[in-house]
């Protein structure tokens, strides 16, 4: 296996809520936890989470022992800038990275068992670029990029992510069925919805 980094990000400020989204409950802890604590469960390699707004307060609710917390003081430009300034991050301090896996902390129905699929999946296509396939026929994060495709990922730089890319290379993606796991959560009622719905 590859040598596989992970990109968590949970930068945004949740203008839509009006309450930082990455500590709302959910099982037994919050949304960013859980989703720490998943890829904590199958991936031992490097992991970094980029944090923007309400950085402290977050830290501060979350257990950060096995993950390199990075602020990005430019996350107000969006999601691209995000995974650039951790891209570029994983770069300098993990040179022998082979691949990233970039993930939201926002989609907690992303399981350990979609994580061993899209791996497995990469791990049999380690040259491509494994992403998932949403609702309206797009790709999107959970995805796993080559070390190939990293100088493009660290130019990065609005609200769009890696979603350019997907584009742009879309001949090199294989894409795996995420319908029913990617459910993002913007606003307090997609929140109380999902909430009800798996607990």
């Amino acid at each position: 296996m590859s040598k596989l980094a992970v990109l968590l990000l949970a930068a945004g400020n949740s203008s839509r809520m009006g309450f930082p989204k990455q500590l709302l409950k959910w099982k037994n802890t919050n949304i960013l936890q859980h989703a720490i604590n998943t890829v904590n469960e199958i991936i031992t390699g490097d992991k970094i989470l980029v944090l923007g707004a309400n950085f402290e307060k977050i830290k501060s609710n979350i257990n950060t022992s096995e993950t390199n917390v990075l602020y990005n003081e430019n996350w107000k430009k969006g999601l691209g800038n995000s995974i650039a300034f951790g891209v570029n991050f994983l770069k300098k301090n993990f040179p022998n990275t082979e691949s990233v896996l970039i993930l939201l902390a926002d989609q907690p129905l992303i399981d350990v068992n979609y994580l061993k699929l899209i791996l497995k999946s990469h791990n049999q296509n380690s040259n491509k670029i494994t992403c998932t396939t949403y609702d309206n026929g797009k790709f999107g994060v959970p995805a796993i990029f080559n070390k190939i495709y990293f100088e493009e990922l660290e130019q990065l730089n609005n609200d769009t992510g890696a979603k350019v890319l997907l584009k742009k290379y879309s001949s090199e993606v294989i894409a795996l069925d995420g319908i029913k796991i990617v459910r993002d959560i913007d606003t307090i009622e997609e929140y109380d919805e999902l909430y009800k719905e798996f607990h």
